[in-house]
């Protein structure tokens, strides 16, 4: 028995398809189809700030461990450089080992 569809079937925009147990539960109810979309993707945008922050800490933290063993390099060599000049008598026990025994 072929059956005629109700005359009160809205469908929001043109549906593909109303499944057959749909239509047959309906009995003159009106049929609403509402079409989704997936999510929008978030702009590139979005991303750039954290990314840019992110970045940004991480060549300050290199930044200061560079300066800190160029400051370390530094105080070796100047510690250095006055204990070759003072002498074994200058400033006591630590430059007199640093000094080659000739």
């Amino acid at each position: 028995m072929h059956r005629q569809p109700p005359p009160t079937i809205t469908l929001g925009s043109l549906a593909p398809h109303i499944p057959a147990d749909l239509y047959q539960q309906a009995e003159g109810r009106p049929i609403v189809v509402v079409h989704t979309t997936a999510r929008p993707r978030r702009p590139a945008r979005d991303y750039v700030l954290p990314l840019a922050l992110g970045l940004a800490g991480a060549i300050g933290i290199l930044g200061t461990v560079a300066a800190a063993l160029a400051l370390f390099e530094f105080a070796v060599r100047t510690a250095a450089l006055v204990g070759g000049i003072a002498g074994p008598i200058g400033l006591g026990l630590t430059f007199k080992l640093a000094r080659p025994k000739k």
